[in-house]
Parts: C-alpha cells; sequence; structure tokens
C-alpha cells in the first residue's frame, strides 16, 4: 500500500518560504520498524492499556494535577518571576550579556554564579551542607541511584519506589533488595541478612567495603502513603545504613515553610540526603538534591546526566527562587486549608465501604474501583460531571487495586470536595447493582 503525505511548513514571523517547502507529496511505503511499532500499540490497545495525551477540559475542577499548593497557576508567582527576570536582565546588560539560555552544561559554559548563589539557598533552606540543581526529578534519582552506589554496595529500597529511582538501579553497581511498603520490620530484616552475609563474606574489613543504602519516598504518589522516617532512621542508625529520601510528593506540602515531610518529623538531619523536585508543589521545573558535600563533589564528577545535560536556563533558576520565596511566606495557610479538604474528604468516606478508600495524611487520595475498562468508565463519568479525575490502572498498580486517583489541591473548596464526593458515592452504590451503568 502507498501513503501520499502532505507536509505543510508552517512559516515563522516575516520568514520566506521556499515553494518547493510549502507542500511535498511523499510516496513510501510503511517501514518495517514503523509496523512492529504499530503492532505493538496495536496489541496494547487490545488490552485496554494504551495511553494518550490529553488535555484538561475549560471549566473542568482540578482534582487531578500535581499542584498541591497552587503555586502553578499563582498569579503572584508569575508577577515575581517577570520582576526577578527583569532585575537579572538590567544586571547583566551593565556587563553587555544577556544571560537568558545556560548556554552549555555545568561543566563546561552552563554554570554561573546566579547557579551557585540558588543552590546555596537551596542548600540553606533544607539544613544541608552542599545542593545540586539537576534538570529534573528523573534526573536526580536516575544519577543517583545509578552513579553513587560502589560496586560491593547494597540498596534496599521500598518496593514501591518511582520508576526513576529502579531504572537508576538497572544501572547501578550495587546488589538491590526490595522490601514491603512501609514495613519497618522488614526492612530491619533485609538490614539483618544483609549485614551477616556481608560480615560472613569479609569478617573485619567488610564495614570499609560494603555501603548499605536505603532507598525510600517521603510520600507515595499512587496511595498517599508516608513513609515511616523517624523508624526507618532509627533502624538504619542501627545497622549504620545511609538513608535517601525522595521528597517530590512531601515538599510543601508538609513541614515547616514546606520543607518537606523529613522536616515535618525532624529527621532532616538523620538522612544521608534528600531529592526536592519543583515540578509539583512548587508549580516549577527542575529538581535538587541536598545532602553532604562530598555526595556534591562527586555527582559532579560521575553522574553523566549531569555531565552531558545542557544545563537549566536562566528562567528556570529565576521561577525555582520565586517558587521557594512564595512557598515559604504563604506555607503555613495553605498547608491549613489544604488539611481541612483532607480532614473532609476522610469524613465523607465513612459511608463508603471499606475496601473502597485509600486513605493519607496527604493530599493524595484513592478510591479503589476494580478492572481497568471499569475504573476507566468512572473516571469518564466524572469527567463528564465537570470534574477533572483520571483513572489509575493495572499495571501501575496491582491488578483489583485499580482507583480512582484524587488530588486536593489549595486552589479546591470545601464545596467543590463536597460535590466531587456526591457523584463518587452514588456511583459507588450503583456499582453494586448489576444492571446499573455509569
Amino acid at each position: 500500500m502507498v501513503r501520499t503525505v502532505s507536509v505543510h511548513a508552517v512559516p515563522l514571523r516575516d520568514e520566506v518560504v521556499p515553494p518547493i517547502a510549502q507542500e511535498r507529496e511523499l510516496q513510501q511505503p510503511p517501514s518495517s520498524l514503523e509496523c512492529t511499532l504499530q503492532s505493538i500499540i496495536d496489541k496494547r490497545k487490545a488490552a485496554g492499556l494504551f495511553r494518550s495525551l490529553t488535555v484538561r477540559q475549560p471549566g473542568q475542577v482540578d482534582f487531578c494535577s500535581n499542584d498541591y499548593i497552587g503555586l502553578a497557576n499563582s498569579a503572584k508567582l508569575a508577577q515575581d518571576i517577570d520582576e526577578e527576570m527583569a532585575t537579572y536582565r538590567r544586571v547583566k546588560a551593565q556587563r553587555g550579556e544577556v544571560g537568558l539560555g545556560s548556554t552549555g552544561s555545568r561543566l563546561l559554559t552552563g554554570n554561573s554564579v546566579y547557579y551557585e548563589e540558588t543552590e546555596q539557598m537551596l542548600a540553606n533552606f533544607h539544613n544541608a551542607e552542599a545542593a545540586l540543581l539537576m534538570n529534573s526529578g528523573f534526573d536526580a534519582n536516575f544519577a543517583l541511584f545509578a552513579y553513587m552506589p560502589q560496586k560491593d554496595d547494597v540498596v534496599i529500597f521500598d518496593e514501591l519506589v518511582h520508576a526513576s529511582c529502579r531504572e537508576g538501579l538497572k544501572h547501578s553497581r550495587a546488589s538491590t533488595i526490595p522490601f514491603k511498603h512501609n514495613d519497618v520490620e522488614a526492612l530491619r530484616d533485609a538490614l539483618s541478612q544483609t549485614t551477616q552475609a556481608r560480615d560472613k563474606l569479609s569478617p573485619g574489613l567488610a564495614k570499609k567495603k560494603t555501603n548499605i543504602i536505603i532507598a525510600v519516598e517521603s510520600v507515595y504518589s499512587m496511595d498517599g502513603h508516608c513513609a515511616p522516617l523517624v523508624e526507618i532512621c532509627d533502624v538504619a542508625n542501627c545497622y549504620g545504613a545511609a538513608v535517601v529520601v525522595d521528597e517530590a510528593h512531601g515538599t510543601g506540602v508538609f513541614g515547616p515553610e514546606g520543607r518537606g515531610w523529613a522536616a515535618e518529623l525532624g529527621v532532616e538531619h538523620q538522612t544521608f540526603c534528600r531529592v526536592h523536585t519543583f515540578g509539583k508543589g512548587l508549580g516549577v521545573h527542575g529538581a535538587v538534591v541536598v545532602g553532604p558535600t562530598a555526595l556534591y563533589d562527586y555527582m559532579v564528577n560521575y553522574a553523566r546526566p549531569l555531565i552531558y545535560s545542557t544545563s537549566l536556563p536562566t528562567h528556570s533558576l529565576a521561577s525555582i527562587r520565586c517558587a521557594y520565596a512564595l512557598m515559604r511566606r504563604t506555607a503555613t495557610e495553605r498547608q491549613r486549608h489544604l488539611t481541612s479538604l483532607v480532614e473532609l474528604f476522610h469524613e465523607r468516606l465513612r459511608s463508603f465501604p471499606p475496601s473502597c478508600a485509600l486513605t493519607s495524611p496527604s493530599p493524595i487520595q484513592g478510591i479503589v474501583i476494580p478492572g481497568n475498562s471499569e475504573v476507566v468508565a468512572a473516571a469518564q463519568h466524572l469527567q463528564r460531571q465537570g470534574f477533572h479525575v483520571l483513572p489509575i490502572r493495572s499495571p501501575t498498580v496491582p491488578v483489583g487495586t485499580e482507583r480512582l486517583r484524587i488530588i486536593l489541591h489549595v486552589h479546591n473548596t470545601l464545596d467543590e470536595v463536597n460535590t466531587l464526593m456526591d457523584v463518587i458515592e452514588d456511583m459507588v452504590l450503583r456499582q453494586h447493582r448489576p444492571s446499573s451503568r455509569l
């Protein structure tokens, strides 16, 4: 079969486009690779697992985004960023520079005084010796777990840690051991077995050769569970293990001034390092690893996602600075409102069957609707009712625990939560009627 594809070039302003680029007829059969990819996509569609990009429809109430404390759409934050950039440009113009793009990796031309000042601000705020900016949370976690563990090290990780950690561990030289989610006794058993095996292999010298690293998240994105960090740090201390905490979903939501779950529990200094991402609670982009200076120096020398990536542009740095400043000023008020929404949500869940409710102290809540097709239909029903709620299907979550993942935000109201729960409650009750349809 021969396909005819019309390619239209879209001219930029004031650009003259040659006639040959305005319309081209390309006649070629689909390649073998294209056919292979299409076959894989078709199989995924047949299994009901096909993913596609969506855009929230105008007027839908946001119960889906990670914009927990409402900074992503904050007019005040946008204004602050504009003012910060105007100030930056004035300073740079005095030296005959523009200074918008980073122009290269950090190790080449992408570093600056502004960059290092931003990192120092982050280190001070998060009570750490040093802070290393990364281009994304995925980059930060991947780099940490792919390159930080050494050949004879062991990484013991919560079975629900993020895919970015798992991808890093696949490239790591260390041995890896999962433990049952948020189960401190399971962690203790894994630590005990690891140290016994280590000491048996190399008595006397083992502790110098082998490091044990514990990888956990502060708040788990699919269930909203918060890690028992006090107990985890206590157990880690008993075995001389280093705790690494991914604070992606805790930053801004918990802790004094929004410093995160570890700060909320007072265990910042009992962790080895923490990852704070900016694309969720802070509403901007990028991530930072905060920890000892030795880790900072090591990552600069060995973390390939840092070494071989163009660094963040100036606008991103300005956005990070302004987001942190606004978060610090308003964290208490925003956290108080979030707490009231979570309490209302939990109160409404009392009328639901216990098997349906996935509760947590975080803004991330869940309503279990078993079955991929069933949970998709439930989400579509809510969307038709004006609520932006998306389904979480297996295998992202275990079969039988497919759920509506509902996220509460500072910009949600008590009335909106009540109306959402009215619709869900009616839907859950009708689910038990054989003839019911959404």
